[in-house]
């Protein structure tokens, strides 16, 4: 099937993005709201990708991303497109922020509210306050400097590099999240606290490169929200803007083959053997099996997926969907579950060797904010624990996967949700192998690769293909990274190099 046979005009240009996860969903509206006529190509049976939805017994059940936190980002799609974003899609704020509660029976609760933050950290350790607020001008600087500036512009070469060095420099961005952290904070929960958001874009808050500080201020920026309906409501928005525009999607359309000509991208080969072909063709995909997999039997794809796979990846996550009964009021939207160890687990979930014995648990309970995703008077939840990737452990999730998720429920029932096992409806799970199968994730890796220093910016993968200039990437394996703000930048980066070369 050619560009011409898909809707394009004579001499229109054109484009192909593999993938619908929130990278490739920017990427496609701002092409498509540029002129450029474009499809999306999606493997499975709804658009998504990690963001995809499942429903059972009258649960909705967003599978991925559900912390919203730069909503201006995701009004920038809309405004592109000459529409507004109240117009499909209603966020709602998220009071407070987390729940963080400790296995001593602490609990802090991380809001947007100043007052609040200096009386619990007061009454935890006095001496914090001013800590904190020193912490949170650091973490506005990196903001300013490493998002806002940094953060939807594509690093093609070292000069590029070379330029923000110094400021990289200023900011300590050698030094990791949880020392920076440490350096303005004694208290050691406050300094977890503090520290534990670079899990969120797949990183080790002891390895992480202090830059991802930036979390915390986008959060006190913006706030953290939550679309009306789930996730899924908000792909559903994106989708529908999209196809409002006269873009395309194709479900159930798996990738098999990039097919390459010299120095050319020339078209996208699906497995049921429909051919696609576009002036230039971006992928959302794995970055790993993109060119491993999509480009096997090119000399560039071979090169770039050996070169990779030698690379650090991140964690990955066993994720329980539950659906019980009662809705339980006393459970925070998001809740944030430490286990009786810190560093030594997260040492163990990023260095691997074997299932740790205990875990750190997020806890998803939607129905605190927007009560449609469950039956009346029921609640609908899910619960991850970051573990190991498949490079690291070699566990079978066939046979462990059903016993850890009995150990994480009878820990949730015994901590947090009483009664949770006479009241479930319905469960299901998603380990590192369905990463690996269902996402195509190399290693099973959850966020691509590890967001330290010497794999971001230049140093990740870049948003245009160094040899073939009509391939690009988006997603979290490219630059800026992973999470929905990052994968969002990632797709103004890359659609800002797609339109000035479909103009060169």
């Amino acid at each position: 099937m050619s560009a011409t046979m898909n809707g394009a005009g004579a001499g229109e240009r054109t484009a192909i993005v593999i993938g619908s996860g929130f990278g490739g969903l920017a990427l496609a509206i701002r092409l498509q709201a540029s002129g450029i006529q474009t499809t999306l190509l999606e493997k499975r049976d709804k658009p998504g990708g990690r963001a995809y939805v499942y429903e059972d017994q009258g649960f909705i059940f967003d599978a991925g991303p559900t912390v919203i936190t730069d909503p201006s980002a995701l009004e920038e799609l809309f405004t592109a497109a000459g529409r507004t974003m109240a117009d499909y899609v209603e966020l709602l704020p998220v009071k407070p922020f987390y729940r963080l509660c400790w296995e001593d029976g602490y609990s802090f609760d991380y809001a947007n509210d100043q007052d609040e933050l200096d009386r619990q950290i007061h009454a935890k350790n006095p001496a914090d306050i001013e800590g904190y607020r020193q912490f949170l001008a650091y973490s506005r600087e990196v903001f300013r400097e490493g998002y806002e500036k940094l953060g939807t512009v594509p690093f093609l070469s070292f000069r590029d590099m070379v330029k923000a060095g110094p400021q990289l420099a200023k900011l300590q961005a050698w030094r990791s999240v949880y020392s920076k952290v440490a350096q303005y904070i004694e208290d050691e929960q406050l300094r977890q606290a503090f520290s534990f958001h670079s899990l969120l874009v797949g990183g080790n808050p002891f390895a992480t490169s202090s830059i991802y500080a930036l979390i915390h201020a986008l959060e006190r920026e913006w706030g953290v929200w939550f679309p009306r309906g789930g996730t899924g409501a908000l792909v559903r928005g994106l989708v529908r803007l999209f196809e409002d525009m006269g873009g395309r999607v194709e479900l159930s359309a798996e990738a098999a083959q990039i097919e390459v000509v010299g120095d050319r991208a020339k078209a996208v080969v699906l497995k049921d053997g429909r051919r696609f072909e576009a002036d230039r063709i971006a992928s959302n995909a794995d970055i790993v099996h993109t060119y491993g997999t999509l480009m096997a039997g090119t000399r560039r794809g071979e090169k770039e997926a050996k070169r990779l796979k030698a690379r650090r990846f991140s964690m990955s996550l066993f994720v329980i969907y539950f659906g019980l009964k009662r809705h339980r009021p006393e459970l925070q939207h998001h809740t944030v579950c430490f286990g009786p160890r810190y560093r030594p687990l997260i040492d163990e979930i990023f260095k691997g060797g074997e299932l740790p014995g205990d875990f750190s648990l997020y806890l998803h309970s939607p129905c605190a904010t927007d009560p449609s995703l469950a039956p009346e008077g029921a609640g609908s939840y899910y619960v991850l624990a970051p573990v190991p990737h498949l490079g690291n452990t070699d566990i079978d999730w066939e046979i462990e996967g059903p016993k850890y998720r009995d150990r994480i429920l009878d820990y949730l029932e015994e901590r947090y949700i009483p009664d949770l096992r006479a009241d479930l409806v319905t469960s299901r799970i998603f380990t590192p192998f369905d990463f690996r199968d269902e996402l195509n994730a190399h290693v099973g890796s959850a966020f691509s690769l590890d967001p330290v220093l010497t794999q971001s910016a230049w140093f990740r993968p870049h948003n245009r293909d160094a040899d073939i200039p009509n391939l690009y990437f988006v997603g979290a394996g490219t630059h800026p990274g992973a999470g929905v703000p990052g994968v969002v930048g990632s797709a103004k980066a890359t659609a800002g190099l797609m339109i000035a070369d479909s103009r060169a």
